[in-house]
Parts: C-alpha cells; sequence; structure tokens
C-alpha cells in the first residue's frame, strides 16, 4: 500500500507540474491579448465573441526524421479545410495548412526551415521573426538589431502581422541567447500533440496581399 501510494502521489505531481505549465502559458497569453486589446482598441472594429475553429481533427503522423518538418491531419476540404489556415493545440501553435485533400491534409510545422512567423514578446512590442530549423527549437530573429534584450524564458506569442494568424497565440520559450536574437522551444511538440484545432484566416485580405506579395518575390 505505501509503495502504490508512493507510485501514485509520483504521477500525480507529474500532472500538476503540466497543469501548472500550461495555467503559466494562458497568462502570459492573456497579458499578451490585454496589451494588443489596449493598443488596438478605438481604431478596430472589435470582433463579436470568440473566433470559433473550423475543424477539430487528429493529427495522424509527422515528419520527424527529415529536415523538412511536416504533419498529417485528419480533415480536409470536406470539412471546411483551407490553404494558409492556423493548426493549434491547447498549448500553442503547431503551424499552418499547407495542402489539403477530401479529407486529409498536410501541414507546415512551426519547425521546418520554411516557415517563418511573424511573433512578439508576450510583455512588450519586441517585435520578431520565429524561424525553424528543422530540428527541435527555432531561431528568434530580432527585426531592430541593437543591444539584444531577450532573456532566457522570455514567451513570444503571434503579432497578427500577415495576417493568418490571430494575435496572442504561444509560440516559443527562450533558452538562449545568439547574436541577433536567440533559439527557443517551440511551446506546442507535435510529437506530444494528438487532437488539434483547425483555425480560419485570421485577417483573409491581409493574408491575400502578404501571400501575393511572398509568390512575387518567389517568382523574381
Amino acid at each position: 500500500a505505501s509503495i502504490k501510494g508512493y507510485l501514485r502521489a509520483g504521477s500525480q505531481n507529474a500532472a500538476l507540474k503540466r497543469e501548472m505549465e500550461i495555467a503559466r502559458i494562458r497568462l502570459k497569453e492573456a497579458e499578451a491579448v490585454r496589451q494588443e486589446n489596449a493598443r488596438l482598441k478605438g481604431l478596430l472594429a472589435i470582433r463579436e465573441g470568440e473566433v470559433k475553429p473550423v475543424a477539430v481533427a487528429r493529427l495522424v503522423g509527422s515528419t520527424a526524421s527529415s529536415t523538412r518538418r511536416f504533419a498529417y491531419l485528419g480533415a480536409g476540404s470536406a470539412q471546411g479545410v483551407r490553404v494558409g489556415m492556423s493548426v493549434v493545440s491547447p498549448r500553442g501553435v503547431v503551424g499552418r495548412i499547407l495542402e489539403t485533400g477530401r479529407n486529409s491534409s498536410r501541414v507546415l510545422l512551426l519547425l521546418d526551415p520554411e516557415s517563418v512567423l511573424p511573433v512578439r514578446r508576450s510583455y512588450d512590442s519586441l517585435v520578431a521573426f520565429a524561424e525553424g530549423r528543422g530540428d527541435s527549437l527555432l531561431r528568434i530573429k530580432l527585426v531592430n538589431l541593437g543591444i539584444n534584450p531577450l532573456k532566457a524564458g522570455d514567451l513570444f506569442v503571434t503579432s497578427g502581422a500577415g495576417g493568418y494568424y490571430q494575435p496572442g497565440k504561444a509560440v516559443a520559450i527562450v533558452t538562449e541567447k545568439t547574436s541577433d536574437g536567440g533559439l527557443a522551444r517551440i511551446v506546442s511538440d507535435p510529437a506530444g500533440t494528438d487532437f488539434v484545432a483547425v483555425m480560419p484566416v485570421f485577417e483573409p485580405e491581409a493574408a491575400k496581399v502578404a501571400g501575393t506579395s511572398v509568390g512575387q518575390a518567389v517568382a523574381q
């Protein structure tokens, strides 16, 4: 009975630690949203109600052994999923829809070397880009170079720039400073994620303009 109680206490402690980590992330996200609202209030029309997911589905596989980082989602165009929509878990951003079939989709993970996401630090207006490296970390590159103000533990959230992602969603936590930014651990590791939500493109017109600009740059 003593051994059984000890083992049960260990598993309960591990579960409580996971819950506390998620709670800390939610608190920082809430602070980021509060600041975002303070900046935009009076400038933008506030949308009524929460943004509802287009679909909730399981991540059915991922390319963990490749330098390209994709995952496959058990929902597609028949469920309303479209290219460019963001994919999120309860912890934060996982990636965005790259291709769709009728009942499945391919997700470009944040860890992919082709993934570049506009972000900002959760408690101020420090903007940066989160770039995938093909491994388990993201590269945080500061937009304004100078004295590097980053420190370990800084949480970066989506900025909303580009129009694809809703602002204020957790992305990564800085683990190490570099000359032009830092390295960060992704908050929502796809390897430990089963069910995810597909969210609509936050600002379709802005995303359309951003996508056109990228396409022209690639063509040139």
